[in-house]
């Protein structure tokens, strides 16, 4: 079966013989990736085009909730995955690592755009700079998309996460991506693809994919273009110096194979957890994966006084790992990919041999399989008993189950160890000695991506040495490549152009969309919290009345706060400081702006969120007037979960004036703003409006009902709604009826032609009970009275839906207010 290539919006097979891939547990042929006669000019063409034009145009936002739409549809699909991971010789727990795991960034990523990203195409990056006496005349910087395509070259070890860790970047970032994995794992990748395009969350031309040699697609990267590569640090260095790359200033980066290392810290000895800990750690690095990992520790390094120590209790954890076929759940370490890397791994090994000493040299029977058929190759263990005259440990990786024991001194040889990697992507310490860890890390820390501290105290919650985070920088310098991937947002820097704009206050707010201070304010008759999310402009301003501070509001807070710091309460104490008399406490400054500025009225603003950058300037005496200037600053719009109603950040400026128009105090405050339903409301007369524009000549739009079943069928509703009668049973499984209840607070519309469980089979409409329509609206309206009369005298009642199941007064609105919007649509009321 020949893997297909997508290329331009279409699934395209190679015209060659192509590679073939085969199983590596028995051996057999799974698929043949080709890629002849690919057109991949054309390719980064439409990547450029149409796919930077569909990509880039959504906010950061809506890339965020996209990744998550994805996230959510693959991991509904992960048995599949799951049973080809097994063919490239992972186990359950490794496939789980690299299927769940990719999943698992793009929901890291999602979440952070949804709390940190703004909901625009581009980002403002840090703070506005004043570069003018006056402030007529600002600074700041804008992130926007690169105008190209990221080439995203994978190995084979990881053909899930390898793929996701870079798109969950790319995509966020906005930049149009071309995948190409290593052809040996990449019917994997292959699968997981096709599903992400099928999927449909996945703009036109933002994703393509190459299954198989990548030809000359390089030699058509350009100015704008980017390549992420993760590989051999000698294939790296030779795509890093190709013409095109370098002369078209195209960015690249590299994340290669690297001589991890874990020092076993002087403290831990035999008997101790972190001795314990040390073996099981290194155990594991060897082999997960087969010992095929970028973060595999290579190096082990350890008190020279517990070399033996080591080896022997390594050893016996190494007898104890089963190998053999994944289907098998007792195996624990599975294949290597292929053949071919087999016969790699053992010239490697052999040049391990000529300098240094094989201690271990794993005699283990498989299970389910055998060496002769599949790609198997048993644990190793090297010792160098002079690692400071012997380079070949620190020159040399055995990409597999290998790894060589080296002795150390002290603190500082530990360090000059783990440095002589020449650039690691991680380094692990296994130490419960504060000084020595201490010590140790920054001293090795230049020569490495991520230092990871093992111990007693964070064993439990440990996330293993060889598990890079989405929050947390993967990559190192030197021979690991010298660049970066993830680190949270830091990780879509790489795919960003910065740009510093200059201009006028009121400009600079035009371009970023954020007010900048000195800029014009939209002072309105209506109060600022009266507004729905959607409905704030930022610059939208609100200057309050004056209020004047007395002795008695310092008095009263210093007791209702317990702060009674002297400069607030002892007026004979204030030689030699800054104050000339009892001061006013900052955060009564603040309280007392708030209650200037807030509106008491019940509105669109459900609570505060936050605080940011409170600064004070001037102190306030007793007699001092304040006055405050309100301005919306900043909205961000943020998804919710469960039960809250749907909603959006607002950032207020805050800046609090004295009687001489001098900045006392400075602040930013957050509220959580809700947004505009689009459900009607339950108010008697706008419905008694709507309902008198139904006559019996009325016709659905969609449904067989009739102008007075519907109306009978609200009324009834609204009478189950408050126990006349109780509905006699819910249809919903109790295992989805969380869902549903949560999916009250949403602002989804109910769907249309849904066939409810209470209603008859046939589809019939059940009988009319009204004598005619008029009947039925007088009804329907008597029914709604009863409806807020009933809730208002027992606010806490609940009462059984059909499908919602025990709904309380707050959900019964919810569903009301939906329900009467979708059938008032049906009948084109609304």
């Amino acid at each position: 079966m020949k893997l297909k290539n997508y290329i331009a919006g279409q699934w395209v097979e190679g015209n060659g013989e192509g590679i073939k891939l085969h199983n590596a547990v028995n051996g057999e042929l799974v698929a043949i990736s080709d890629t002849q006669g690919i057109d991949f000019e054309q390719a980064l063409h439409y990547g450029r085009t149409v796919g930077y034009q569909n990509l880039a145009s959504m906010s950061f936002y809506d890339r965020g909730q996209m990744l998550k739409k994805v996230a959510l549809y693959l991991l509904e699909r992960k048995k599949k995955y799951y049973q080809l991971s097994y063919q490239t010789g992972a186990t359950h727990i490794d496939s789980w690592v690299d299927i769940e795991g990719g999943f698992g960034t793009f929901f890291t990523y999602s979440g952070l755009a949804k709390r940190m990203l703004p909901n625009t195409p581009f980002w403002v990056d840090g703070e506005t700079q004043k570069i003018s006496a006056n402030g007529t005349h600002l600074g700041t910087h804008i992130l926007t998309p690169c105008e190209g395509v990221s080439v995203q070259i994978n190995a084979y070890n990881f053909p899930v996460w390898g793929m996701l860790e870079k798109l969950a970047t790319s995509l966020l970032a906005g930049v149009p991506s071309i995948v190409k994995p290593s052809p040996y794992s990449s019917y994997l990748t292959n699968e997981v693809f096709k599903d992400m395009i099928e999927s449909g969350f996945i703009p036109d031309g933002a994703l393509q994919l190459v299954c198989g040699e990548p030809g000359n697609i390089l030699d058509f990267v350009q100015d704008g273009d980017s390549v992420v590569f993760t590989g051999s640090a000698k294939t790296g260095r030779m795509l890093k110096s190709l013409p095109q790359i370098a002369g078209q200033a195209v960015r690249f980066n590299m994340e290669a194979d690297s001589l991890n290392c874990s020092i076993l810290g002087l403290d831990a000895k035999v008997g101790t957890p972190e001795f314990d800990l040390f073996i099981k750690e290194v155990r594991n690095e060897m082999t997960t994966k087969a010992g095929q990992k970028c973060t595999a520790i290579r190096r082990i390094i350890v008190p020279e006084n517990l070399v033996g120590d080591v080896q022997n209790a390594l050893s016996k954890a190494l007898d104890k790992v089963t190998i053999g076929s994944p289907l098998d759940r007792a195996t624990r370490m599975g294949a290597i990919v292929g053949k071919e890397q087999v016969e790699v791994l053992k010239d490697k090994v052999n040049i391990l041999k000529s300098e240094t000493e094989l201690i271990y040299d794993g005699q283990h029977e498989l299970i389910g399989a055998d060496f002769e058929k599949g790609a198997f190759f048993t644990p190793k263990l090297f010792y160098n008993d002079k690692p400071f005259e012997k380079n070949i440990s620190h020159d040399v990786e055995a990409f597999g189950p290998v790894s060589t024991i080296m002795p150390y001194k002290d603190a500082d040889e530990a360090a000059a160890l783990a440095k002589r990697g020449k650039g690691s992507l991680v380094g692990s310490i296994v130490s419960h000695d504060e000084k020595f860890v201490a010590e140790t890390s920054w001293k090795m820390a230049s020569q490495h991506g991520r230092i990871f501290v093992l111990n007693r105290d964070n064993a439990k919650e440990s996330t293993g040495h060889g598990s890079p985070l989405p929050t947390l920088m993967h990559g190192g310098p030197g021979r690991a490549g010298g660049g970066e991937e993830m680190g949270g947002l830091d990780g879509l820097h790489f795919f960003l152009q910065k740009t510093a704009i200059q201009g006028s206050p009121d400009i600079l707010t035009a371009i970023t969309k954020v007010y900048t201070e000195g800029a014009e304010k939209k002072y309105t008759d209506k109060h600022p919290f009266q507004y729905y999310f959607e409905e704030v402009e930022v610059g939208t301003a609100l200057e309050t009345a004056g209020r004047t501070v007395t002795d008695a509001d310092i008095v009263n807070f210093s007791n209702v706060s317990w702060d009674h710091f002297y400069a607030h309460t002892d007026a004979t104490s204030l030689n030699g400081t800054i104050f000339d008399q009892k001061v006013a406490h900052g955060y009564f400054i603040l309280s007392a702006a708030a209650g200037l500025f807030v509106s008491g009225k019940k509105g669109p603003v459900i609570a505060n969120y936050g605080l940011e950058d409170c600064a004070f300037f001037k102190p306030v005496y007793a007699g001092d007037t304040i006055t405050v200037y309100l301005t919306a600053k900043e909205k961000i719009n943020r998804g919710v979960k469960g039960r809250n109603i749907p909603s959006g950040v607002v950032k207020w400026l805050v800046e609090v004036v004295n009687q001489r128009d001098e900045v006392v105090c400075v602040a930013t405050i957050l509220t959580l703003v809700a947004k505009k339903s689009p459900f009607i409301k339950m108010d008697k007369k706008k419905i008694q409006k709507i309902i008198n524009g139904l006559s019996e000549n009325t016709k659905p739009q969609w449904g067989k009902m009739t102008p007075q079943h519907m109306v009978e069928h609200l009324e009834m509703t609204l009478k189950y709604s408050v126990g006349q009668p109780e509905a006699e049973k819910c249809y919903t499984e109790e295992e989805h009826l969380e869902k549903y209840q949560d999916s009250l607070y949403k602002h989804h519309k109910m769907p249309k032609e849904f066939n409810a469980p209470f209603l008859p089979a046939d589809g019939s409409l059940p009988e009319l009970r009204h004598k005619n329509l008029d009947k039925a609206k007088d009804a329907f309206m008597e029914a709604l009275q009863e409806y807020i009369v009933y809730y208002k005298e027992n606010p806490f009642a609940e009462h059984l839906n059909f499908v919602f199941g025990m709904l309380n007064k707050e959900m019964w609105e919810l569903l009301h207010r939906k329900h009467f919007t979708h059938h008032f649509e049906q009948f084109g009321l609304i």
